[in-house]
């Protein structure tokens, strides 16, 4: 296992069960991703991997960024998209997210049935206004990082 797949794990865990428990990412998660972010790619390619790490973090928080202002995500997830797109770069950072966005659609889904579910048993009943995002950003990213070819 590499340091950045490590990495990965140990801080998508850590953002899911808090996310799932509290419904918040505390800071330190996004902030210890883009400090390991950092330093995975700057031992990997040196002073470009500097570079790499803040573009693939700038471009996780940018499109993500786009679904908190219409108030679709928390403000903890983008910060946590933006630390795990240092970790993965500019160049990987586009996978993770498609894979994030598929997979949280398939959990809104899932969400949205619970409901229907639960309401055709009690006759109604208020429609969930959000899911825990955690999840689907780490097990994106985790899908990213698995190696191709």
């Amino acid at each position: 296992m590499t340091l950045e797949v490590a990495i990965a794990v140990v801080l998508g865990l850590a953002a899911v069960v808090t996310d799932l428990r509290s419904r918040t990412i505390p800071n330190w998660i996004p902030v210890a991703a883009l400090a390991g972010g950092l330093l995975c790619q700057m031992l990997d390619k040196g002073w470009r991997g500097a570079l790499d790490a803040g573009l693939g973090a700038a471009a996780g928080f940018g499109v993500f960024l786009v679904f908190y202002v219409l108030g679709g995500m928390g403000g903890g997830d983008v910060k946590l998209m933006a630390g795990f797109g240092a970790l993965l770069g500019a160049g990987r950072l586009l996978e993770a997210a498609l894979w994030t966005a598929g997979l949280g659609g398939l959990m809104a889904l899932g969400a949205l049935g619970v409901h229907w579910l639960r309401a055709r048993g009690r006759g109604g009943g208020e429609r969930p206004r959000t899911i825990p995002y955690a999840p689907a950003i780490a097990a994106g990213v985790w899908l990213a990082l698995i190696p191709k070819g």
